[in-house]
């Protein structure tokens, strides 16, 4: 195995570009580490990007969006406490991810990358409207993270591409957002479903919205007639009922050992209403 540790997302992909083997790129680890310890994976050329200026911040930009370097981890994230008030959702669905030593290492962009349907992470931040940045020979480009996964275990990523950065948007006033997800315990275990609503309110009124299901299909969901089903509304009951159906609508889960598609669909259209719920009374909070 060749282990490389290039100074610049330009290099990084250009070794990318030229191997001929199985390459993995390395920011937190969690997986791959994990894969190689196991002999599950071996990769040819093994590319730690941590070494490149800048993959460790959390910046502001000038237009009130924020910048999530490829490498930061979970637990910086929760150490944040502006990026933390803007977008609780996002941040508590991160920390979500494993136990505390792997909060330590663990990203969003590897989240993002392992592909899978129940990974906790990319609802909420399909919910929120983030894209990625993704740096490859052709230069660099911005993805919307839904259209990053493609099936279980896959993206749309080219072999010789890498993401670079998360980047949200501008939170503005009168909003907020929120993740839930289900599971058999307590901890450290994977989302049966999870669910992120995100929504600006104009007085008591709900005027922008998205949801986003996890675990309940090859790739996680943006429903956008679960999000037009609260548009409008102030969230009273009969908005919150046609939710749930609509999320329960979108869903075509498998049956397993952990849930059957009853039980997921059911389970989609509760978690959508409880957490467009949190996210509404954080919305009503921020006036």
């Amino acid at each position: 195995m060749r282990y490389h540790t290039p100074q610049s997302f330009e290099a990084a992909s250009e070794i990318a570009a030229n191997a001929t083997g199985l390459t993995r790129f390395l920011a937190g680890g969690t997986d791959v580490l994990v894969q190689l310890r196991a002999d599950i994976v071996c990769p040819d050329d093994l590319i730690d990007i941590k070494q490149i200026a800048g993959v460790q911040d959390i910046t502001q930009q000038p237009d009130g969006g924020w910048r999530i370097g490829v490498a930061v981890s979970g637990a910086k994230m929760s150490e944040h406490p502006d990026l933390h008030n803007e977008w609780p959702g996002v941040v508590e669905a991160m920390d979500l991810i494993g136990s505390t030593q792997v909060q330590g290492r663990a990203t969003l962009v590897g989240n993002l990358c392992n592909g899978s349907p129940a990974a906790d992470s990319v609802p909420a931040m399909v919910a929120a409207g983030a894209t990625v940045s993704v740096s490859g020979p052709n230069g660099t480009r911005e993805v919307a993270v839904e259209d990053i996964p493609v099936s279980p275990g896959k993206t749309s990523l080219a072999a010789c591409e890498l993401l670079t950065a998360v980047n949200l948007p501008a939170r503005g006033a009168n909003a907020g957002d929120a993740y839930l997800r289900f599971i058999p315990r307590t901890e450290m275990d994977i989302a049966v479903v999870g669910a992120a609503v995100s929504l600006r309110l104009d007085g008591d009124k709900i005027v922008e919205a998205r949801v986003s299901l996890g675990a309940v299909a090859p790739t996680v969901l943006l429903v956008d007639d679960a999000a037009s089903a609260i548009i409008g509304t102030t969230l009273d009951e009969d908005a919150l009922a046609n939710l749930a159906t609509a999320a329960s609508a979108a869903c075509n889960p498998i049956t397993d050992k952990r849930g059957t598609v009853k039980f997921r669909t059911h389970v989609a259209g509760v978690l959508a209403q409880r957490a467009a719920k949190i996210a509404y009374e954080r919305a009503r909070a921020q006036k």
